[in-house]
């Protein structure tokens, strides 16, 4: 099984995290993962509190929120769960998951816009350079500002193949770096 990019929390009622993976911790608790358990549910909870804006009754006023955590912008969506007891007795009240994203949601209108208000089209630089669809995917991936191994995971291939298409566009591109290969997308825009 392919681990998650994605960071994924379960919640009771009151908030108390009943399941969350290793991705929800290191992007909630960047920089710094809190040492026990008990400081990291509190922690945890906080951070939730203060990006879904969550009222006293312990329900989100948004179901879809951005944050930053480090320098990279999170896109956090929650969903509100049927109460189904499950061997402890302990009901998830609230599914939250975390997203990397170089967008930006605009509450006023509900709407998710990139940072210009435009949306990248690696088809046009897939024309003028000649790139697979493959390549023009990884492409696509690089833009969002996801790793090898992220870019790897959402196409069902090694993080080592998705540097070699990354090669092969810089190749076609001219350039020697993945910003060199953002850089020339960018221009063509």
């Amino acid at each position: 099984m392919v681990e998650s990019a994605a960071g994924l929390l379960l919640m009771a009622s009151d908030l108390k995290p009943i399941y969350v993976n290793a991705e929800a911790t290191q992007i909630l608790a960047y920089p710094e993962i809190p040492k026990t358990m008990n400081s990291l549910d509190a922690f945890l909870i906080e951070k939730l509190r203060s990006v879904l804006h969550i009222n006293g009754n312990g329900a989100p006023t948004a179901f879809v929120a951005q944050f930053i955590s480090g320098r990279r912008s999170y896109l956090c969506r929650a969903f509100a769960l049927n109460s189904h007891s499950n061997n402890n007795g302990v009901h998830p009240a609230l599914a939250v998951i975390l997203e990397r994203s170089n967008a930006r949601f605009e509450p006023s209108n509900g709407r998710v816009e990139r940072g210009n208000g435009k949306s990248f089209d690696a088809s046009q630089v897939a024309a003028e350079f000649h790139l697979t669809s493959r390549e023009q995917e990884t492409l696509r991936y690089l833009t969002e500002g996801l790793t090898n191994k992220e870019i790897g995971q959402r196409m069902n291939i090694s993080p080592n193949t998705v540097k070699a298409f990354l090669k092969l566009i810089m190749m076609k591109m001219g350039v020697s770096t993945r910003s060199g290969i953002i850089g020339k997308a960018i221009a063509l825009l």
